[in-house]
């Protein structure tokens, strides 16, 4: 990139640090649009201004908050692992390696994920100081994704996607499109719309409507899995199926097709 005669070079670290957080706010930002849409929303506009328990405002600063934190991991991270990351720059990747360390690097941070979540909603202390915070958001939206606490943003996402880092063997050039993508995802798991033709909705079980009924109290114990698949709640008898209703007065309802029963 060539400014006022200079020429300036972004690496490959600092895309992999910052282009997750800047798709995270674009990407929301076309979903917020997307949100006066009534006929594709999950809750109503008066439900997601009533039934949730913390503003708007809060919750951009809370995500910025983790965003923050997670930027200085990310640049540790390749700090530390330097050496490792000029060996993979300096080697060509097939198609079929690319491909390997994007579902590695998936289901690494699926697993995480699942135990971590399950477990914070299952210890009470957990829950009651820490996770309590992200389901403030009753009706889930686009840019309140990360809205967690700063504990558990660590926790989850930051150590989660660390470790899909260095298990999958991906390099930082890699890690900005996989990031970029987990990214997208988790956006539009949170988005609180069901829209037609969503490819999302299309190619994975683990969607807007199945984080939607986890964020519900009849949910709280099911469908912990995120961002991508949803083996661990099927294995572990976590999972709830669901069926979309259109919603009196436009849009749908993710309604439970089975029995809730207390672990």
């Amino acid at each position: 990139m060539k400014m006022m005669g200079a020429e300036f070079e972004v690496s490959d670290e600092i895309l992999g640090t910052f282009a997750p957080i800047i798709v995270y706010w674009v990407y929301s930002g076309i979903y917020l649009m997307f949100g006066s849409f009534d006929n594709y929303r999950l809750h109503s506009r008066k439900d997601e201004d009533e039934k949730n328990l913390v503003s708007k405002s809060t919750v951009v600063k809370g995500v910025l908050l983790q965003q923050t934190v997670q930027a200085v991991v990310a640049i540790i991270l390749f700090a530390v692992t330097g050496s490792a990351v000029e060996a993979a720059k300096n080697q060509k990747t097939s198609i079929f390696v690319l491909i390997c360390q994007f579902v590695t690097a998936m289901m690494v941070l699926d697993t995480w994920q699942y135990f971590m979540h399950r477990y914070m909603h299952h210890n009470k202390f957990l829950y009651r100081h820490i996770h309590s915070q992200h389901h403030r958001l009753v009706v889930p939206y686009a840019y309140g994704a990360l809205y967690n606490h700063p504990l558990e943003g660590l926790i989850l996402d930051t150590i989660g996607g660390a470790l899909s880092f260095l298990v999958s063997g991906m390099s930082p050039r890699t890690s900005i499109f996989f990031f970029s993508f987990a990214t997208i995802k988790t956006v539009d798991d949170h988005c609180g719309l069901w829209l037609p033709g969503n490819l999302f909705h299309i190619l994975f079980s683990n969607n807007s409507a199945y984080h939607d009924v986890h964020h519900q109290l009849y949910g709280s114990k099911y469908n912990f899995s995120q961002p991508f698949f949803v083996m661990w709640d099927k294995i572990l008898g976590t999972h709830m199926p669901y069926s979309l209703e259109h919603r009196e007065g436009g849009g749908f309802e993710a309604r439970p097709t089975k029995e809730c029963k207390d672990d």
